[in-house]
């Protein structure tokens, strides 16, 4: 499916969906617990569905409403994956389940579509060697699924690993709970630590004995812990908040984003800071769970311009380590904004859904951007569609063209995004939104985003 994006602009309110990371981490637990627990507000997304197929594997069962998942857990009568776990396109269910799988005796088997046989799975491979278990690729020369994992793994082994991506240290986080003993983590170069924090902190929620040192390089696990069932209400997810905030300040716009998440669970939170570091007219009300956005004339300035000249060097630089999903929704942004931006320490982006750093740059360089790649950074040399003073900027030259979106929901989302001030944006293969964002393009136009199939 092609769409393509059209001048627009933006209003009323809109709601994103419950977030990817915390509906999957919720349906894994609630497989291991005793009991029914109640997943509320989950995000009915591609990955998440995959996840809600996935953990009846296991022993659980779950049934679906619109609003709740129920899931009656496995418990004490939790075993080893009764199939071969196709986990879809979803990296997350992959890296938490498998580490899960290895704590049974027995050969346990994971694939997934063409973008899952594509990613790497060498170090979730080496990881589990480590707590003692067999694992293998099944195809000579690959480092990626179909792999066969042979358990059970022992607390009494630690593991030593750089955990770039945070998804595998997670899943051996959340796999330790059915271990005898204390699981030791050592992590030689620890990226995503918000997620990490996240897992930590739905674990202590449900019991369990979390230790982890202020630079993320030791974690500790206490494991023989019965999970009991829960009834949580999934909050907002801000690697979705991140498309329509940046469309609003990119158009003349005011936009409120509705249900935010407040709670410091969700490392992507930063972008507001980032933005509003270089003008971005952004309220955010923890108390009510608002964000409001108010772009270009809507601006309380008059203006809505953004620019990095305040800033040291007049750059402004973004380490992602922390928060690298938001590549794609600030490459993008940063193209409008007056200045240089670097985005930095994103060498885990080409190991996503597809290569995001070699993507972003040959995809926005099609739309006339000025964008230079670097094995784990962008620099995007932007200019402002307007000046200070409100008047046009004749350096702003970005225009609309046919994009690809390589079956990255987030590289179509920001792209389409892109085309609400171009005009004439057309992202092929745009439906792979439904991964992380399902309806995006029906939600973003009840509020004003014209968007058309074709």
């Amino acid at each position: 499916m092609i769409i393509t994006a059209n001048k627009s602009n933006l209003s009323g309110h809109i709601r994103v969906p419950g977030s990817k990371s915390h509906t999957i981490r919720a349906l894994l637990l609630a497989s291991l617990a005793e009991g029914t627990s109640y997943i509320r507000n989950p995000l009915p997304s591609a990955d998440c569905l995959s996840a809600f197929n996935a953990i009846p594997l296991l022993g659980s069962v779950c049934t679906m409403k619109e609003d709740c998942w129920t899931v009656k857990g496995a418990g004490k009568d939790i075993h080893l994956p009764s199939d071969v776990v196709n986990v879809g396109d979803s990296g997350s269910l992959l890296y938490f389940m498998s580490p899960i799988a290895a704590t049974f005796e027995g050969w346990s088997v994971f694939t997934g579509d063409e973008s899952i046989r594509k990613r790497p799975v060498t170090h979730v491979i080496d990881a589990l060697r480590q707590l003692g278990a067999e694992a293998y690729i099944t195809r000579p020369a690959s480092s990626s699924c179909p792999m066969i994992i042979k358990g059970a793994i022992s607390a009494n082994n630690s593991v030593t690993t750089d955990g770039r991506l945070s998804q595998y240290v997670s899943g051996m986080m959340m796999a330790a709970t059915r271990l005898d003993g204390t699981l030791h983590i050592h992590l030689t170069d620890p990226k995503e630590t918000p997620y990490l924090t996240m897992t930590r902190k739905w674990l202590e929620s449900l019991g369990a004995k979390v230790r982890i040192s202020d630079d993320f390089k030791e974690i500790e696990v206490d494991g023989n812990l019965s999970i009991k069932a829960f009834d949580r209400t999934i909050p907002s997810d801000w690697e979705a908040v991140a498309f329509p905030l940046i469309a609003a300040l990119i158009t003349d716009s005011t936009l409120v984003i509705d249900g935010v998440d407040g709670t410091g669970t969700q490392g992507d939170d930063a972008i507001v800071s980032v933005l509003q570091s270089v003008g971005a007219d952004i309220e955010w009300d923890k108390e009510k769970e608002t964000l409001t956005i108010r772009g270009m004339s809507h601006a309380k300035n008059g203006t809505g311009y953004l620019s990095t000249a305040a800033l040291a060097d007049k750059t402004l630089r973004v380490n992602l380590s922390g928060f690298p999903d938001a590549v794609c929704a600030l490459a993008v942004i940063a193209c409008f904004i007056d200045g240089k931006t670097i985005l930095e320490d994103l060498g885990v982006c080409r190991k996503k859904e597809t290569d995001r750093i070699a993507v972003l740059k040959k995809e926005l360089t099609k739309l006339g951007a000025d964008i230079e790649e670097g094995e784990d950074f962008l620099v995007i040399n932007g200019h402002s569609p307007i000046n200070k003073d409100g008047g046009k900027n004749n350096a702003f030259t970005l225009h609309g063209a046919l994009v690809e979106s390589y079956d990255d929901h987030r590289v179509a989302m920001a792209l389409s995004c892109a085309g609400l001030y171009l005009g004439d944006v057309r992202v092929k293969d745009a439906e792979c939104c439904a991964v992380s964002f399902p309806h995006f393009f029906e939600v973003m136009a009840k509020n004003g985003a014209n968007f058309i199939e074709g």
